[in-house]
């Protein structure tokens, strides 16, 4: 990989930027600090459009790798049902193989939102703040599990405190990206205050940004089922954030890529150049799905633990989606990348 610095002095920027995050309290788990434009306590969620969090350009290597999955549900590993902590862990440490400029987790990081889930989490991800890898989380419905709303939220916000008060916020990941991170626990309908924010956000979105890239749990769009798991279809919720996409994407010069979960599978779909995946493989236990015409990938494996690699260049993102392929194995480290596409960035 070629980096628009030499690796070292790369590694020296991440050192200082390590060094801010223990002085500012950052984000526990993610210990490469997002160099934040830190918004005023008193008001988390107010409808300004500046993004929440910024990581500079100088500190970004090139090419830029981010990675997107969710659904791990960080718990004991003697829990087998819910979650499988061999393939679990065995993605942890290849993402961290990746050294991705960012990881985004979308939803249900704990089985339940307990602290003892929460400590399971440190624990095996040891290896992402060894790395200082940044970690930025969206709230899925397994966070609110097991615990009162109120309590939930206050133990989320104890494992990422420099989210304290917000539900949802955006990372700037250089003049190129924007990562907005929302609840879908939360009401996304016009007039919403997370809707409210969002509009002013797109609204003031800079003109040097070419991906914007969604990350929520419950999926916009997806494989509707006739059959199974058809509680899982996608909401009215998040059909209007879709809708919504719909309009904002049509007249912006970035592309967009939402990425979801919810689903513990994998799906690939397109609308109005929106690409809609559901990547819920990090570690929950595998739903078995009925592929929709829609649906643009068109594999037959079962389970699909996996993670998405993107790639942005100079002029195009590359998503891939890399499997775990034999998780059944008493130590799994097999990998395969079974999706791959690609996006033109405007000039």
């Amino acid at each position: 990989m070629s980096l628009q610095a030499p690796r070292d002095a790369v590694l020296c920027v991440r050192h200082l930027l390590f060094t801010i995050c223990l002085a500012a309290a950052s984000l526990t788990g993610c210990t490469r600090t997002p160099v934040a434009l830190q918004p005023k306590q008193d008001a988390p969620h107010r409808p300004g459009a500046a993004a929440t969090f910024r990581v500079a350009d100088a500190s970004l290597p090139t090419p830029l790798v981010l990675v997107a999955y969710g659904d791990t549900r960080f718990t004991d590993p003697a829990e087998t049902k819910a979650s499988n902590a061999v393939a679990r862990r065995a993605l942890v440490a290849r993402v961290a193989h990746e050294d991705p400029a960012a990881i985004f987790v979308n939803g249900d990081l704990p089985w339940h939102g307990v602290p003892a889930d929460y400590a399971e989490y440190r624990s095996e991800t040891t290896l992402w703040r060894d790395q200082h890898l940044l970690v930025y989380p969206a709230l899925g419905n397994h966070e609110f599990a097991g615990c009162e709303q109120p309590q939930c939220l206050a133990l989320w916000w104890k494992e990422f405190p420099e989210l304290q008060g917000r539900r949802w916020y955006s990372v700037a990941i250089g003049s190129r990206v924007l990562a907005v991170a929302l609840d879908s626990n939360a009401s996304l309908l016009p007039g919403s205050e997370q809707r409210v924010w969002l509009e002013n956000q797109m609204s003031a979105l800079d003109p040097d940004v070419r991906l914007v890239f969604v990350v929520l749990h419950h999926p916009p769009l997806a494989d509707v089922q006739t059959v199974k798991m058809q509680d899982h279809n996608p909401r009215p919720n998040e059909q209007a954030l879709a809708g919504f996409l719909d309009v904002i994407a049509a007249r912006s010069k970035a592309r967009f890529i939402v990425s979801a979960g919810h689903i513990h599978n994998y799906e690939r779909l397109e609308r109005t150049g929106v690409i809609y995946l559901v990547s819920g493989g990090g570690g929950a236990r595998p739903y078995e799905l009925d592929r929709t015409p829609a649906d643009l990938y068109r594999g037959a494996d079962f389970p699909n633990f996996h993670y998405v690699r993107f790639e942005l260049g100079p002029h195009t993102v590359v998503g891939e989606m890399i499997r775990l392929r034999d998780s059944a194995a008493p130590a799994p480290g097999k990998w395969e990348v079974r999706d791959r596409f690609e996006l033109t960035l405007p000039p």
